[in-house]
């Protein structure tokens, strides 16, 4: 193994101040540009999923309202808790994040809603099908990494996945019908 020379540490480190954003890692520049590409894809959704989300907060009504509308405010909490660890794991690895609105728009695959009303019941079944749709996708981010061997980003991931099937588990489970017994 060659040890390098002051000479060549400063080189280097005058190279690296060049590329403000070219963030060393040792994975390979194919491994960051597929991580940051899922990654990037998955932010883009999560933002999509908690505007999503908030939108039907804000714009609930009916009988349910108190619990639909903190749950929501809940479930939101969370998705938006996911954006930054996302975007500064995209950074870590040496990679670019989303910049702007317009790149979310670009890139998100969580379909927006803008109707003047939806249906509580519509709201419930429309949310848990994005956030069961978003935990197939993470699946789907994981394995990249697992190519990579991007074991960090891995286990971020993990985390998300089973906070992604606990919110599909309760808008599941509220959206249930004809059982009043609770068993």
């Amino acid at each position: 193994m060659k040890v390098s020379t002051k000479p060549e540490r400063n080189q280097k480190s005058k190279e690296i101040q060049r590329e403000p954003l070219n963030t060393p890692t040792d994975l390979t520049a194919e491994a960051t540009r597929d991580i940051a590409g899922a990654m990037n894809a998955i932010l883009a959704d999560v933002f999509a999923l908690y505007l999503k989300t908030k939108n039907f907060h804000w714009h609930l009504s009916g009988p349910h309202f108190r619990d639909y509308h903190l749950m929501f405010d809940e479930q939101a909490d969370q998705v938006f808790a996911m954006t930054d660890p996302i975007a500064e794991r995209v950074r870590k690895i040496g990679g670019s994040t989303i910049k702007s609105i317009g790149q979310i728009a670009r890139e998100q695959r969580v379909l927006d809603n803008d109707a003047d009303y939806v249906d509580p019941e519509d709201m419930l079944a429309e949310l848990c099908e994005d956030n069961k749709t978003l935990a197939a996708r993470l699946r789907e981010a994981h394995n990249v990494c697992d190519e990579h061997r991007d074991i960090a980003t891995a286990s971020l991931i993990e985390v998300w996945i089973d906070e992604t099937e606990r919110r599909t588990w309760f808008l599941f489970e509220a959206s249930r019908r004809g059982m009043t017994t609770g068993h």
